[in-house]
C-alpha cells in the first residue's frame, strides 16, 4: 500500500496531496530513511511525522486500508508512540501562541498586549 493513501486514509493528514507533500518535502520517515508517497508500507513500520516548530510524532502502523472510514475509527490503524513534551516545549509552545496572536493583531497593540510582549521578551 502507497505510503501518502495510508496516512489520508489514517487521518493523519487531511488530503492524500497534503500528504504526498510532505513526503516529497522530507516531512516523513519510515523505520529511520526519509520516504517517498510510493513507498510500500507494511504493518509493523514505524513512521517519524515532522509536525512544526520542531515537533515530531511517532507511529507504527497497525492496520492497512486504502477505503476511507471514519476519523474516530481511524485512530485504530496506528498505535500513537510520541513521548510526552517536555515541561520546557510547552513553555515554548505557549510563549509560540502568544508572540503569535499578539503579532497578528492588526495595528498597534493595546496596553494589555505591550505587558504580554515586553514580559515574554524579558523571559518572564
Amino acid at each position: 500500500m502507497r505510503l501518502d493513501v495510508w496516512l489520508d486514509v489514517a487521518c493523519l493528514f487531511k488530503t492524500r496531496s497534503e500528504a504526498k507533500r510532505a513526503c516529497e518535502g522530507g516531512k516523513i520517515e519510515v523505520n529511520g530513511e526519509r520516504a517517498k508517497p510510493n513507498r510500500a508500507l507494511r504493518e509493523g513500520d514505524r513512521l517519524r511525522i515532522s509536525r512544526g516548530h520542531g515537533l515530531t510524532q511517532d507511529v507504527i502502523v497497525r492496520i492497512l486500508l486504502d477505503q476511507h472510514i471514519k476519523k474516530s475509527e481511524a485512530r485504530h490503524l496506528y498505535d500513537d508512540v510520541t513521548p510526552k513534551p517536555s515541561p520546557e516545549q510547552i513553555e515554548m509552545m505557549r510563549i509560540d501562541r502568544a508572540y503569535q496572536s499578539a503579532s497578528r493583531a492588526a495595528g498597534t497593540p493595546d496596553r494589555r498586549r505591550r505587558r504580554t510582549i515586553l514580559q515574554f521578551k524579558r523571559g518572564e
